[in-house]
């Protein structure tokens, strides 16, 4: 069992020591900067607060002004980047398959007015269905997910949404090369179970099902209670019986309202299942059931024949919730038809790994600063969030080598148990004996900088927060825009 636990400890050694020397040729710009300041956020004690405390750490050699220098300068191969992240060992959950979790979370600016692409953000205010929207950056991280209950997850790409941007076309074009970069990277195979991509409500399940159409996944989304969808048409045979007369053949078939129970008819599949959290939980399944499109809003430019995207109906009842709320119904809309008991809970499954996203999310905020900083441009937020991707990987690829070093009110876990800040706890004993590629620093001397009693002759830019471009809303206004 030592010889098995050690050759364990020194596959993931020789794993975390790869992975930074390929971050380290991603970096083209300032390299050896972003590089030190990485290492800075996994070694300091406690939460970050400012890039410029980070300076102040041994591992960063470098002064406060090339800090901010390469971050407002630096250059990264951002492509290359994405590729290294797919290329590594990823988790499995739902069945041994890949699960992929697509969410938004918001840099909140609310005071930069010399900030660009900032927009209004949707927020959760502190009181009862209160919900505030804050300027700021967003944007939509991919992640593939563990199973069972944990902490973690690998993020895989970060797009920030610009005022000009569609969130479900930005989103479809993202997912989309992070499945092509996961197949090159050999982490899919043909014969593998297909890709679950899991959406929040915020998506369009249907939608996003059309835009990734011809890639190996499989759309899992949250659905409005409000929402109705249509039963499949019935065949020729059974309609020929039904209208003997004739008559024009239906595309839509009777509505499945889903606040109205007189209309869901008998499910093609249910399962019930006790939890520890939720009591008992009553998963019910209808099969083929599609969205009627119409030409407006996301399809407004559609001008082929509206297509009709079948799945399956999923409604998930508990008894109870966590903490303490009314648990009312969800439900949800799988690209895939057919499924049967085992099947529905799998997806239950899955979507409730979903909510581990959260959790990373709270944790490169609180933990690794990740919207601390009053970066000004763009351009350097992007750079700074990958940098917090790189380092929240180099903290999961040391999962098995760090020990934990916890506090005394605190309980003993075991190792493959240990928390991303718990695990961040230990880097700083880990790093000296993986691989640094960085160089040392050159002696210089500091710039003059600007002299004492001049003032600024080019006042910043301000800049408006929202989007830029609005969608059409009818055919006519579509047609009255066009050329």
């Amino acid at each position: 069992m030592s010889l098995l636990h050690h050759d364990a400890r020194a596959k993931a050694f020789a794993e975390a020591s790869r992975f930074r020397g390929d971050f380290y040729g991603c970096l083209t710009g300032r390299r050896d900067v972003l590089f030190e300041l990485t290492d800075a956020l996994l070694c300091a004690d406690g939460p970050v607060t400012s890039p410029v405390d980070l300076t102040l750490l041994a591992e960063h050699r470098r002064g406060h002004g090339a800090l901010y220098d390469a971050l407002n300068r630096g250059r990264l191969d951002v492509v290359r980047l994405r590729r290294t992240l797919a290329a590594l060992p990823q988790p499995k959950a739902a069945g041994d398959r890949l699960v992929l979790a697509v969410d938004v979370s918001n840099w909140l600016r609310p005071d930069a007015e010399c900030s660009a692409d900032r927009l209004f953000c949707h927020t959760f205010g502190r009181g009862r269905d209160q919900h505030l929207m804050i300027p700021g950056w967003p944007y939509s991280f991919v992640a593939a997910l563990e199973s069972g209950r944990t902490s973690w997850c690998q993020l895989l790409d970060a797009v920030r949404l610009g005022p000009a941007d569609e969130v479900a076309e930005v989103t479809a074009v993202q997912v989309r090369s992070v499945v092509e970069d996961l197949i090159a990277g050999g982490r899919w195979c043909e014969g593998d179970l297909d890709i679950l991509v899991v959406f929040d409500a915020g998506y369009d399940a249907p939608r996003m099902a059309y835009l990734l159409d011809g890639l190996p996944v499989e759309a899992l989304g949250w659905m409005r209670s409000d929402r109705v969808m249509r039963r499949p048409t019935p065949s020729l045979k059974e309609y020929s019986e039904a209208y003997p007369r004739g008559g024009r053949y239906p595309k839509h078939c009777k509505e499945f309202r889903f606040a109205k129970p007189e209309t869901w008819g008998e499910p093609t599949a249910a399962t019930v299942q006790v939890a520890d959290r939720y009591g008992t939980a009553h998963a019910t399944a209808w099969d083929r059931l599609h969205p009627r499109l119409t030409t407006r809003s996301a399809w407004i430019d559609h001008d082929a024949e509206l297509p009709i995207i079948e799945g399956t109906l999923i409604r998930l009842q508990v008894d109870r919730l966590p903490g303490g709320g009314d648990p009312l119904p969800l439900w949800l809309w799988s690209s895939v038809t057919g499924l049967i008991g085992p099947d529905v809970d799998l997806r239950r499954q899955a979507f409730l790994r979903r909510f581990d996203l959260e959790h990373t999310f709270r944790m490169i905020k609180q933990n690794l600063g990740w919207t601390r900083p009053k970066l000004r441009t763009p351009a350097a937020a992007d750079r700074w969030t990958w940098l917090i991707i790189v380092a929240h990987t180099q903290l999961r690829l040391a999962r098995p080598l760090t020990e934990d070093i916890r506090r005394p009110w605190e309980r003993p876990m075991e190792p493959n148990r240990l928390t991303p800040a718990r695990v961040r706890r230990g880097f700083r004993n880990l790093r000296p004996a993986l691989a640094c590629p960085a160089r040392p620093p050159k002696p210089t001397k500091p710039g003059p900088g600007r002299p004492l009693g001049s003032k600024n002759r080019w006042p910043a830019t301000r800049y408006d927060v929202g989007k830029t471009v609005r969608r059409p809303e009818t055919i006519i206004e579509r047609d009255r825009i066009r050329p």
